[in-house]
């Protein structure tokens, strides 16, 4: 698959990381003259030093033969102009990156397909709603909502009080068959291997398991493993960025009690005059005995959106040290991104991996509708709409010939979630919900092409 970046960024350049992993022939395109010697030198892609915008180079990256172009520059009006050129110029599909959310809301309204934009993307959106979401699921580490939550991915670590520790898959289901989740992928305390589970793979105490539920499947998932899904009302937002903003925004509209602190004071007062249902403090938040005045303690969520990784790792750690329930960080380092739940935060959120994983559906065969990779975990969680003329239609699950090391963990019918088993027979219009090991995606993708 041929694939032009335009922008070589943090976005741009963790894209074409992974992309070029998966052997896909990458293109990255940028000005700056450092940041695409750095990218020739550490990945296996072609780079052109040009404004993407100018045709000349454009057709020097040949993108009347590309399969997908993404623009991801730092100006979405750069990005926009971008994929009208590419598209007009032969670019098979085309995702710009922007800002203005407004474009998401209205983008069919607007008609956005008809200028040449197949998909809009914002990391900042995306990782907005994946805080809203870590709230909602306060007690899991990591969430992601199939379909407006049909099926929902948690993911959590076992406690010795976990009721099914000791017990098989198949013992545990025998004791508890009514539940309304499945274990798609597992990952041993202390080691770096993912295992797709199987009727004979046993819970141990200290794993992260990683659950695909059904509605009222998470609060189940609390009651056997000794969770408490805490409630969540008044909330601590340190960082007044875009997804501060959206962030603060969103749950004020939403009936929480936020309060927001910003270190610039006259961006502090913008977003007070823009948000009046939001306390805004003009501070840094580096301050802990500050945060004790403003009695953090008494917060049931701390959220740390500012610009640095740094700041916003130590400022949660402070958070969990006073009590606060729920802690979330903003981490653009990968490296301090592997690290996860090590350091005692509950949720992690990584603007480049949630781009990559909006994006990465593209590259994938298949009518592939969602997808994201798991933290920490060589599996990717992938959702397929299933065709009439696909392999896997009209079968029991049972009857298809899957690889080992990828499980379905669910399926969405006329909009509703089911755990699937064996003796379920997938129809056309089905969307299946398929955990996969890497190396097993290819074998998954020709089943739904």
């Amino acid at each position: 698959m041929k694939i032009i970046i335009a922008g070589a960024g943090e976005v741009g350049f963790h894209l074409a990381k992974l992309l070029s992993y998966e052997s896909q022939e990458i293109t990255l395109i940028d000005t700056d003259k450092e940041s695409l010697a750095y990218a020739d030198t550490h990945l296996d892609i072609k780079v052109i030093r040009g404004d993407a915008t100018s045709i000349a180079v454009l057709k020097d990256s040949r993108v009347e033969t590309s399969d997908l172009f993404i623009a991801v520059t730092a100006s979405e009006t750069t990005n926009i102009t971008v994929c009208v050129l590419a598209k007009q110029l032969g670019a098979g599909k085309t995702i710009a990156r922007i800002s203005n959310t407004e474009f998401i809301v209205h983008k069919d309204e607007v008609g956005f397909t008809k200028f040449g934009i197949d998909e809009l993307i914002s990391p900042e959106s995306l990782a907005a709603s994946e805080i809203q979401l870590s709230l909602k699921q306060s007690s899991f580490n990591d969430t992601y909502e199939f379909e407006e939550g049909a099926l929902t991915m948690v993911g959590l670590t076992l406690s010795r009080s976990a009721s099914f520790v000791g017990k098989t898959v198949k013992e545990a289901a025998k004791i508890f068959p009514e539940l309304h989740f499945i274990p798609i992928a597992i990952q041993r305390f202390g080691t770096q291997y993912t295992i797709i589970p199987r009727g004979d793979t046993q819970f141990r105490r200290g794993d992260s398991v990683v659950f695909i539920t059904t509605e009222g499947g998470g609060e189940e998932l609390c009651r056997l493993t000794g969770k408490v899904n805490k409630d969540i009302k008044n909330v601590m937002i340190l960082g007044g960025s875009q997804i501060g903003y959206k962030t603060a925004r969103d749950l004020s509209e939403k009936g929480f009690n936020v309060k927001l602190l910003e270190g610039n004071k006259e961006r502090a007062f913008d977003i007070a005059d823009d948000l009046p249902n939001v306390l805004v403090l003009h501070s840094d938040g580096r301050n802990v005995d500050l945060l004790e005045e403003e009695n953090i303690s008494e917060m049931d969520a701390f959220i740390a959106v500012a610009a640095n990784s740094e700041t916003n790792i130590m400022s949660c750690l402070v958070a969990k040290s006073k009590g606060v329930k729920k802690t979330v960080a903003l981490v653009e380092n990968m490296d301090y991104f592997e690290l996860s739940h090590s350091v005692g935060i509950e949720t992690l959120i990584n603007k480049k991996l949630l781009a990559a994983n909006n994006i990465f559906r593209y590259i994938r065969k298949g009518e592939v509708v969602a997808m994201t990779k798991l933290s920490n975990m060589n599996a990717e969680l992938l959702e397929f709409e299933v065709k009439a003329t696909s392999a896997i239609c009209n079968k029991y699950i049972k009857d298809v010939d899957f690889p080992r090391s990828a499980i379905i963990g669910g399926v969405v019918r006329n909009g509703l979630g089911v755990i699937a088993l064996g003796s379920f027979k997938i129809q056309e219009g089905d969307r299946i919900v398929v955990c996969s090991l890497l190396q097993s995606i290819k074998g998954v993708e020709k089943l739904f092409r």
